[in-house]
């Protein structure tokens, strides 16, 4: 299981993927990321469970901007998205977040389609 209560900084997240926090800001910007603003000092912040460990490295869970774009569709914010990827979904037994990370993400979309 993740520890889908993490939350990285965009610098912070940066350095955990290897890249530069513009190139997160555009990754933000083109919908292949979610991030919330967070904290005392309402910082932008991105679930750190999102990262997985690829053959290169660090990289950013591949079925994770198809799946944001079903949650946009269905009208979701970026909040909205992160507290359904983070939250228990009983049809799953854990998290949407965790259900990608293992690979079932037919199981995850057939469900968000449901919140169209």
């Amino acid at each position: 299981m993740t520890d889908d209560l993490a939350w990285l900084t965009v610098p912070d997240f940066a350095d955990r993927l290897g890249t530069t926090a513009s190139r997160v800001r555009e990754m933000l910007r083109e919908g292949e990321l979610l991030a919330v603003r967070r904290g005392e000092r309402q910082t932008l912040q991105i679930p750190a469970g999102v990262i997985v460990d690829g053959e290169a490295g660090p990289e950013v869970l591949a079925t994770l901007r198809g799946t944001l774009t079903l949650l946009r569709d269905a009208g979701m914010d970026d909040a909205e998205m992160a507290a359904w990827l983070m939250a228990d979904e009983p049809e799953l037994g854990m998290s949407p977040l965790d259900a990608l990370r293992e690979g079932r993400r037919a199981h995850v979309r057939r469900i968000a389609q449901t919140l169209l």
